[in-house]
């Protein structure tokens, strides 16, 4: 996407994966795997940038969400964490506009209903406390038309 940021819901290694991760690092091109190198990992929860390299976007912001457990295990604030920190970064990196997509939902298991809601609500509250002049645009990317869906209700 032409952003300043997109997210990659990456894995704890940076280092590429399936699923969104993959598709980034191999778009990205082999630059972004040096780059992650450096990073040393990350934790469910936090966020980290890198260049875009090869992508339209300037920046990639990698978060690492919470495997789903069955809701019991904090993975509602482990996700919340990954939107605060993602745009924590992207203020940062002085970026405007930043892309989201559906963070622990696909092999992480997380319920894509659930993951919405929590994904709404902190970037709403988020956004309500910075200066409208840092984050000009988010943007929810969804892989499918469910997904899409669940999104267009709640942000309705």
């Amino acid at each position: 996407m032409q952003v300043d940021a997109i997210v990659n819901a990456a894995n704890s290694t940076l280092l590429g994966g399936g699923g969104v991760d993959g598709a980034i690092h191999r778009s990205a091109g082999p630059e972004l795997r040096q780059a992650c190198l450096t990073l040393g990992g990350c934790e469910t929860g936090d966020a980290k940038g890198t260049l875009g390299f090869n992508l339209p976007a300037t920046y990639i912001i990698h978060t690492v969400g919470p495997v789903w457990q069955g809701g019991g295990h904090n993975e509602a604030e482990k996700l919340a964490s990954c939107y605060q920190r993602s745009i924590e970064v992207a203020l940062e990196l002085k970026a405007r506009s930043i892309a989201f997509p559906a963070i622990s939902t696909g092999v992480y298991g997380y319920p894509p209903h659930l993951a919405a809601q929590v994904a709404c609500e902190t970037v709403n509250r988020i956004l309500q406390q910075v200066t409208k002049n840092h984050i000009s645009s988010v943007i929810f990317v969804a892989f499918d038309t469910a997904t899409y869906e669940i999104y267009t209700k709640l942000l309705q």
